[in-house]
């Protein structure tokens, strides 16, 4: 698997997944940084041209900096209902398939400190490239489990006892009315077409974000956040205003 850019492969070095460092630039703190993780952590280092990085990375914002990473470690829906530090909290995504999206869902889960993510095999955006640099480095530290079927692992979080809160934004019930302090996944559909019909019904609640302003939606990873965080609110105890 490849993946670019600093933070990137800075998290990847931290996690231990690198298994060689190629640059075209040293200049920066933050690149001199990465070079002395690498050093310490015996991952080998090359200096390759320019248009090398451009090539190997389609393109993408690198910042002088591409690594090949071993995948990451592979989780199933039951380890991620076990959670730790509290009820689990979960992501369940259906159907996202913009890279950036992906990322930046990967991003505020490991911010949330949620339990970890929920995908498919197919129609999901590659876990590697975009959506990689996109999350700012989480991909090395949020746990992922791929599933062939959402529908079905949202049924068999249900028997594992994690309740679902699917968002749909025609739901009367709104997102900080559901109590989501007990163990939870949020499912998100993607942009447009929203949550698919089985995996709708498979859901315990429907809820809906209220939009006041003239747009009638939010992009996907920022409803993801909305939901993440009031879930965090929620659990901290927090006192709805």
């Amino acid at each position: 698997m490849i993946i670019y850019g600093i933070n990137p492969v800075i998290e990847a070095l931290r996690g231990g997944r690198v298994r060689e460092v190629r640059v075209a630039v040293r200049s920066s703190e933050r690149h001199q940084q990465l070079l002395a993780l690498a050093r310490e952590a015996g991952v080998p280092v090359r200096t390759i041209a320019s248009d090398e990085v451009e090539r190997e990375s389609k393109g993408g914002v690198h910042q002088g900096v591409v690594a090949t990473v071993d995948a990451t470690k592979e989780y199933t829906v039951d380890e991620l209902a076990r959670g730790t530090d509290g009820p689990p909290l979960i992501v369940v995504l259906d159907g996202i398939e913009d890279p950036h999206n992906l990322g930046a869902i990967l991003r505020t889960v490991d911010a949330a400190g949620a339990h970890g993510v929920v995908i498919q095999n197919r129609r999901s955006a590659a876990l590697a490239g975009v959506a990689a640099k996109a999350s700012a480095g989480a991909l090395s530290h949020v746990r992922i489990a791929e599933v062939v079927n959402i529908a079905r692992a949202v049924e068999e979080l249900k028997g594992l006892g994690v309740w679902s809160v699917g968002l749909a934004g025609e739901s009367e019930t709104r997102y900080d009315s559901v109590d989501m302090t007990g163990p939870t996944a949020i499912v998100v559909g993607a942009e447009g077409t929203g949550l698919r019909r089985l995996v709708r019904e498979s859901c315990d609640f429907l809820a809906s974000i209220p939009m006041r302003g003239h747009v009638s939606s939010l992009n996907v990873s920022v409803a993801a956040g909305v939901a993440l965080f009031e879930a965090v609110r929620q659990r901290s105890g927090g006192v709805r205003r």
